[in-house]
């Protein structure tokens, strides 16, 4: 029985997108003693395959759920499109309009028809994380939660909190790493470490409920995966 619970429950999906003219796979997570009567938080993880390989998501959910340190949640780890990445998540790139059509009006009506939710969280690092903040900010209806890992907060996504007056129902967990001040890029080098905390200085200026964190580490998956404890903590901890 034990052994049963220890086992993670995955199971992968695919759906036909309109918007981006493609297959998209994605895997669902279930917490263990999933019960589908019952309506579980759900954390929308950009960059899927990554967050579930690289950053060990499912593994650490399920062992901080069994040890009774988080509440159980389900997983949708959304597979990313490696050549379309930054077209996709980048704020009013090429694709980004389409990439948020997909998400909102045939990925996550799909998942919820399969799983019960009772709040979404969204996730993602880097331009997943531009992404994750771009959907709560047009759709706040839908997300009032975000974790983000050493989101790429360029000046296009600064804008689209400025058009806000007021941002009071949004939470949001920022961690940036202190080495991120010469992240390689596109077009050279930015310093992730200082756009973090000028949009950290951003939104609360409109009255989102803001917890940042500035660690040591770099712009990679080795230091996400070290403080993604903290952060699903943050979402999903059992309060002691």
């Amino acid at each position: 029985m034990e052994e049963n619970l220890r086992k993670r429950t995955i199971l992968r999906r695919e759906i036909t997108s309109n918007y981006l003219g493609e297959i998209r796979s994605y895997k669902l997570y279930l917490p263990p003693g999933y019960n589908p009567d019952q309506a579980y938080p759900i954390l929308y993880a950009q960059d899927g395959e990554q967050f579930l390989n690289f950053g060990r998501g499912a593994t650490a959910a399920q062992e901080m759920i069994l040890s009774g340190k988080l509440y159980p949640f389900i997983i949708a780890a959304v597979t990313v499109s490696r050549e379309n990445r930054t077209s996709e998540y980048g704020t009013n790139r090429s694709r980004n309009g389409l990439y948020k059509s997909f998400f909102i009006e045939e990925l996550m009506p799909t998942v919820e028809r399969e799983v019960r939710v009772s709040q979404r969280v969204l996730a993602g690092d880097s331009l997943g994380g531009t992404i994750s903040l771009d959907l709560a900010l047009e759709h706040p209806e839908l997300f009032s939660h975000v974790l983000s890992l050493s989101g790429a907060f360029y000046p296009e996504v600064m804008k689209g909190v400025l058009r806000k007056p007021e941002l009071r129902t949004l939470t949001i967990y920022m961690l940036i790493g202190l080495d991120e001040t010469a992240v390689p890029v596109w077009d050279g080098t930015a310093d992730f470490l200082a756009l973090n905390r000028e949009m950290k200085s951003l939104l609360e200026e409109r009255g989102a409920s803001v917890t940042y964190v500035e660690r040591s580490g770099g712009h990679d998956w080795g230091f996400w995966q070290r403080e993604l404890p903290d952060a699903l903590t943050f979402s999903f901890g059992v309060l002691k």
